[in-house]
């Protein structure tokens, strides 16, 4: 819901999208999702061997490398090997300790971590509870500008209570806080490297100090970001087997398959859709396909205009044919989205996934009906207009399937393109947001709890675009993440799905699995979204000794 889901959606390709099955092992999606066979995995087969380096393609040239900014794939993905979190998602989507060795809850309103003792940052300096006090402070200052500063709103205070001790008190139970310490809000970073860089920090002339597997070594802006292995990093599990990382930008889709075809570029996620085929059907590396938390939505923009007809909703959702959206928006890897939240998003109690997701009802694909609904809301001819964009061919398929199936019932459907820009300005700014009634988004969580998602369609959330308000969603809302127990608390979270389902505020679309691409040379690598905040550079390796 928030930008980040949206700039995935405009440039990534394939990752419109969530998972299809359980977040471990091996899953194969029905029959009935009328897409193409494939295969979900958390994990690559291990390296064998070292490398001296691989070079990783990304989308997207990362607009900072400074963890309070970051809110997109391209920085976090560069970031996850080089700064830690309090807390780590692994790839089979758990969440364990990472920098805190532990933590206790001594009532629902006070966290209390212990930090993980002999961790060095990159400048051989010793991790304490002073640099976590600066990390967490910097998040909730209003001049940092940090977009994970509503993260922070039910803290009151963070302070040290050791010198390997946090305590954080809250203002009301937020378990969601405690869960995001394994994602950007929890990171750690050297409080006196802060204080050094200043507003170089994280920018192409600044330095990075941190305890990840990887140092950064240098940004050459436009071309590259290498980094080296770090020959000290304290979890030996996770010791690198490459010495170094070259990280490259190309936006174009065709350009950047070509680069995985040839050589050039070793490896990269989020591969673009237009390019399964070929990809799968060559013999210079494996398209690998893992967990995801993500769907592609319909975010409602105005519910003052001719949406906010709940009638109008359901007849524009019945009307669309999703298994042939999947089928060209997504190259047929994907399934019909039952639930704004996808089903890789309940990671967190997969005992209990069934029971509250897969007995969801596929979506209704009834054109007649909805016909009727526009009738009756007396809506035909009415305008809805849709944002679209140029820069990736998903928003362009997705856009004129929506403009279809709403001519196809009554409704003029109008589809007013806008630059990169602007498209990404939806997302921030309420002002860009005038005129249009809805915009295609790429909804994703940073930890497995569908709770997270949740969260955004809540009264006053900067990820609620379109200021919907449901008094009875806030506080269901509020209850779920007052729950500390994951199992109680998704059968909390099922309240919020089937209110989301009933009123649409948004609108699935689809899921797809993450996506990764592995040339021959290298093996070992996450496939899934937990690459966000996992080391997952320092797992790849040669496949061979």
């Amino acid at each position: 819901m928030r930008m980040p889901r949206a700039l995935a959606l405009l440039v990534c390709t394939a990752a419109l999208a969530a998972t299809t099955g359980a977040c471990s092992g091996a899953t194969t999606p029905p029959a009935a999702g009328g897409g193409a066979h494939f295969e979900v995995s958390p994990t690559s087969p291990p390296a064998r061997g070292p490398l001296d380096s691989f070079t990783w393609s990304l989308y997207a040239e990362p607009y900072t490398l400074d963890y309070a900014l970051a809110y997109d794939y391209p920085p976090n993905t560069v970031l996850a090997n080089v700064c830690e979190q309090l807390l780590r998602v692994t790839p089979d989507m758990k969440i364990v300790p990472g920098l805190a060795v532990k933590w206790s809850q001594p009532d629902p309103r006070t966290l209390v971590y212990t930090l993980r003792p002999g961790v060095r940052f990159h400048d051989g300096t010793t991790m304490t509870a002073d640099d976590v006090v600066a990390s967490l402070r910097r998040q909730m200052d209003p001049k940092t500008g940090s977009p994970w500063g509503s993260s922070f709103k039910t803290v009151d205070s963070v302070e040290k209570t050791g010198p390997l001790e946090v305590t954080i008190r809250l203002g009301k139970a937020d378990v969601l806080f405690h869960e995001l310490m394994a994602a950007s809000p929890g990171t750690v970073v050297s409080a006196a490297s802060l204080a050094k860089e200043g507003k170089d920090y994280g920018t192409p002339v600044g330095k990075l100090n941190c305890t990840g597997p990887y140092a950064l070594d240098h940004w050459a802006q436009g071309d590259s970001i290498t980094l080296r292995k770090n020959a000290a990093y304290w979890d030996k599990t996770l010791s690198p087997k490459s010495e170094k990382v070259r990280f490259t930008f190309v936006e174009d889709a065709a350009a950047r398959s070509n680069a995985f075809l040839s050589g050039t570029a070793d490896g990269g996620y989020m591969v673009p859709s237009s390019s399964f085929g070929r990809l799968r059907a060559g013999d210079r590396g494996t398209l690998l396909f893992g967990p995801n938390t993500a769907t592609a939505n319909l975010a409602v923009l105005d519910f003052h205009g001719v949406l906010g007809n709940l009638k109008v909703r359901k007849a524009l959702s019945m009307a669309l044919d999703r298994k042939n959206i999947v089928k060209a928006a997504a190259g047929g890897i994907g399934v019909p989205a039952k639930a704004p939240a996808a089903r890789g998003a309940w990671a967190l109690a997969p005992e209990r996934t069934a029971e509250l997701y897969d007995t969801l009802p596929e979506p209704v694909y009834d054109v007649e009906a909805a016909k009727k609904l526009v009738q009756e809301a007396r809506a035909g001819g009415r305008r809805v207009t849709l944002a679209t964009s140029s820069m990736a061919p998903e928003i362009s398929v997705v856009a004129d399937a929506v403009q279809a199936a709403g001519r196809r019932i009554g409704l003029d459907v109008v589809l007013k393109p806008v630059s990169p820009d602007a498209y990404s300005s939806i997302f921030v700014d309420p002002d860009a947001r005038e005129g249009l009634d809805l915009v295609i988004t790429n909804g994703y969580d940073n930890t497995p709890d569908p709770l997270e998602f949740y969260q955004y369609l809540r009264t006053g959330d900067f990820g609620n675009y379109g200021r919907w308000s449901n008094a009875e969603f806030d506080v269901a809302f509020d209850r779920a993440n007052s729950e500390p127990d994951p199992a109680e608390r998704a059968g909390l979270t099922a309240r919020l799905q089937r209110i989301a389902l009933d009123e649409l505020p948004v609108i699935p679309l689809y899921e797809a699995p993450y996506s990764v691409f592995l040339g021959k040379r290298i093996t070992g690598a996450p496939t899934g979204i937990a690459q966000l905040y996992f080391p997952w550079a320092a797992t790849i390796g040669a496949p061979k000794r």
